[in-house]
């Protein structure tokens, strides 16, 4: 069994936020991996892709996001081969940094 790091946010905390919500987490993981990447400190910045990598499989997971579930998995899949891949999209920090800066905006203004 897989050990959750945000163990509240599995044990069904995380179905109760909003989807902007949601996202607005996934991309708090996301700017402190690429932050720490930038550091050079490997390990911190691998444990925020840990995070995001739960964060973003819990909300795929969550029923009331089906209809982006497309998105969501192009989100894993482009992070992931930016931040620890080869990078093979040619993705920025700034693009990541506009795309989730959305989330966070709206979160903040709860929408």
């Amino acid at each position: 069994m897989m050990k959750w790091q945000h163990q509240d946010l599995a044990n069904g905390r995380w179905f109760e936020l909003n989807f902007i919500e949601q996202m607005g987490n996934v991309g708090s993981e996301v700017e402190r991996s690429i932050k720490w990447k930038e550091k050079g400190n490997q390990e911190q910045s691998w444990g925020a892709v840990t995070r995001f990598i739960e964060l973003i499989f819990l909300t795929i997971q969550d029923p009331k996001n089906k209809l982006k579930l497309k998105e969501m998995c192009q989100v894993k899949e482009l992070f992931l081969d930016f931040i620890i891949g080869e990078n093979q999209y040619h993705q920025t920090k700034e693009q990541w940094q506009r795309y989730f800066y959305q989330f966070a905006y709206a979160a903040r203004r709860g929408k």
